[in-house]
């Protein structure tokens, strides 16, 4: 509950807001408009720098009692995406004094641009260009040239629009990095892979390479050789993946270059996926698992659901299990395998973590995107309080929300209809329940007529 200032000020501001919306703003002149445009804009960037104090204040607050990653209470108490929770909370660190292991206050990562900021004279994008700007300085420039640059920058983000300010900075940059020169370090700290968002309606996914030059090497040796024209075509019926492509299947190919880059590094992972010299992942093979009725193989339409939580199109399946039998389980009935341990055993089956990626997908506690490959098997009711290694006792659940089921922290339960519930702790205001987010389908109204996969 707020404290009596506290609640009187979000009065206040309630009430100040309300008039705002009551305003007629119609019967004003072109200019008055204008003027009351731009200072609604400045009292919109101030309340955005208050709620980053806010989250700054979050940020302080013991991990232990918040019972969960500070991004993610912060998501689902203001439901907004973790993404964006996690850049409210590296904005809070860079615009907000720091305070070092002996207790000491430090000034902010950005001091000049959070003098601002603070004032409401900032929009997001402006500051996302200065942030930008320092974290691609190359880390041999001196700190007092960055100091300056940021400065100077922040100065004139106060006149100028966020595009007219990054135009600025990369002028700034090549003046401070004239010779373009970047550290190994450096690059290395650029490297990374990432899906760019979920999948398309179409069932295509755009990912973001950043390479080092190392892999860059690497890539380009493998697709001179397999992204040739004739190597690894899909569209024959048995792709050429050694050798020399013959000519007929050269001029058979009509593939774009990116197309044929495409099909040589699918060809590179399929030679790796399931081979027994990886070993095991989670207690099964480092394979595709993809979960699939017997009335969707039957008809050959809908989709599988993958242990990585993307949509896999039938007809792709089937494909995919004719060269390769390890790519496909389906479960018409769990009786034949012994997935009822009892007390016997404390870790999970194989068999049984397979029927966990068919029923839960992914983590089960609310609004958690992590997939089922990167999770692991929990104990509806607690194994050290006599809690059964059956597979309708267990459930998935990720790391981070595996370790805050303890005393006094979150708990779970199952539910009548096999579904997990997930209930909080009483100083932490959210409701828990059920995580629909592996399970999109069961939103949707049976009398929209849409097969649910």
């Amino acid at each position: 509950m707020f404290s009596t200032p506290v609640a009187e000020a979000f009065a206040a501001l309630d009430a100040a807001v309300a008039g705002m919306t009551a305003l007629e703003f119609d019967g004003m002149g072109v200019r008055a408009r204008l003027e009351a445009l731009d200072r609604l804009e400045a009292v919109r960037r101030r309340v955005t720098a208050a709620s980053l104090l806010a989250v700054g204040s979050v940020r302080r607050c013991d991990t232990a009692e918040l019972g969960s990653a500070t991004a993610k209470v912060i998501a689902d108490v203001v439901r907004i995406s973790p993404a964006e929770a996690r850049r409210r909370l590296r904005d809070a660190e860079q615009l907000q004094p720091r305070t070092t292991l002996t207790g000491e206050v430090l000034s902010p990562s950005l001091p000049a641009t959070a003098k601002v900021w603070d004032g409401g004279l900032l929009d997001r994008e402006h500051l996302r260009a200065i942030q930008k700007f320092v974290r691609d300085l190359p880390v041999d420039v001196h700190p007092a040239e960055v100091a300056k640059a940021e400065s100077f920058l922040a100065e004139q983000a106060t006149a100028l629009r966020p595009d007219q300010l990054e135009v600025l900075a990369e002028r700034v940059a090549a003046t401070l990095n004239p010779d373009g020169r970047f550290s190994d370090e450096y690059r290395a700290a650029q490297r990374g892979f990432q899906w760019c968002g979920r999948q398309r309606p179409d069932g295509m996914s755009v990912g973001r390479l950043i390479a080092t030059p190392e892999l860059r090497a690497m890539l380009d040796a493998w697709l001179a050789k397999f992204a040739a024209p004739g190597m690894c075509n899909p569209d024959d019926h048995t792709p050429i993946t050694t050798g020399e492509p013959t000519e007929g299947a050269v001029d058979a190919d009509r593939r774009q270059h990116p197309q044929r880059q495409h099909d040589a590094v699918a060809t590179l992972v399929r030679g790796q996926l399931g081979d027994p010299k990886l070993g095991q992942h989670n207690g099964l093979p480092v394979t595709v698992i993809a979960t699939a009725t017997v009335e969707q193989l039957c008809r050959g339409a809908g989709h599988a659901v993958t242990a990585g939580g993307s949509l896999l199109p039938m007809r792709d399946v089937i494909r995919m299990a004719t060269h390769a039998w390890h790519y496909l389980a389906v479960f018409d009935t769990h009786t034949q395998r012994p997935i009822y341990l009892g007390r016997a055993k404390r870790i999970a089956s194989p068999d049984q973590r397979i029927v966990l990626h068919a029923t839960d997908r992914g983590c089960t506690a609310p609004g958690c995107d992590m997939p089922g490959y990167l999770c692991q098997t929990h104990h509806v009711e607690d194994w050290a309080h006599g809690g059964r290694t059956d597979v309708d006792r267990l459930t998935f659940a990720c790391g981070p929300h595996h370790r805050l089921i303890r005393p006094g922290g979150w708990k779970t339960r199952k539910r009548r209809d096999g579904s997990t519930e997930w209930l909080p702790p009483p100083h932490i205001p959210l409701a828990g329940g059920t995580n629909t987010y592996h399970h999109p389908e069961r939103m949707i109204p049976d009398d929209w007529g849409l097969a649910a996969d």
